[in-house]
């Protein structure tokens, strides 16, 4: 799936996209930090971690962003059959959050979390908005306007020339053996990293911090936003079985991504080789 470049856009920010970047930096001040260390746990039945931020974190979400633009909102700490309920009926809207993208690393904490949301239309993510409080930098993008940092424009770094010089992020869970195997024994990278966030790998991956990103299954709510911030940067994504991202499952797609167009071909095609 190659994206457009976005050299023909004026680079400023929507009153939309400030009104969700002043929303998701309110409610990480009042319901995040203040529990950062401090906060009891429980594991849901799929065995991830919830916490009371988690829970506080989204219903605050809820509300002011349903204030800013009145349709529904998905969030992860929700069952699965209201999360897909609501998909259903949100085609014209819907807000899909997570309030604390990176819990376990919030628990313990591991310095590597973010908050995520993103508006969706018509299954595709059209405003999104990744915020790390620790580091403070706030990732923002809509459709068509480009993507920022802390409010400007977000500048990627140079590309590593070659795969074999890359750094990559690499999610090991949910991908095939072989594949694990090869990437343990024979990795055709530099270097990997796994932090454990994946609204912030999007947005690492978009900045050029990661030349390369594979992930083996997302939920929605991982991908929306992350991916519109490497979209609007001019970056290239597809899953591990099509070229066509969007036409893959929302609730469990697999990724691979680079914001270079020579990486991402050579990294797709070694990736596929060993699935």
């Amino acid at each position: 799936m190659n994206l457009p470049s976005g050299g023909n856009m004026n680079h400023t920010m929507g009153a939309l996209l400030k009104a969700a970047v002043a929303a998701v930096k309110l409610v990480t001040a009042e319901e995040i930090m203040p529990r950062y260390l401090k906060v009891a746990h429980q594991h849901k039945s799929d065995g991830s971690l919830c916490t009371e931020a988690d829970i506080a974190a989204q219903n605050a979400l809820t509300k002011k962003l349903q204030a800013i633009l009145n349709v529904p909102v998905l969030g992860e700490e929700m069952t699965a059959t209201e999360q897909r309920a609501l998909w259903e009926t949100g085609q014209d809207g819907i807000w899909c959050i997570d309030p604390i993208d990176g819990t376990s690393n919030f628990v313990r904490g591991l310095p590597y979390f973010a908050v995520s949301v993103a508006l969706v239309r018509e299954g595709k993510s059209v405003l999104g908005v990744v915020y790390d409080p620790v580091a403070n930098e706030m990732f923002s993008a809509e459709h068509g306007k480009g993507a920022f940092l802390n409010g400007e424009k977000l500048v990627g770094r140079e590309a590593a020339v070659t795969l074999e010089q890359a750094l990559a992020s690499v999610d090991l869970k949910r991908l095939k053996k072989k594949l694990v195997t090869q990437l343990a024994t024979n990795p055709p990278y530099s270097s990997q990293r796994n932090f454990g966030a994946s609204a912030l790998d999007w947005c690492y991956t978009a900045a050029g911090r990661y030349d390369i990103y594979l992930h083996g299954g997302q939920k929605l709510w991982d991908y929306a936003a992350g991916l519109l911030v490497l979209q609007e940067t001019g970056g290239h994504v597809c899953c591990i079985e099509s070229d066509d991202f969007g036409q893959c499952d929302i609730w469990q797609r697999s990724v691979i991504a680079a914001h270079d167009k020579k990486l991402f071909g050579e990294w797709k095609s070694w990736v596929r080789a060993q699935s």
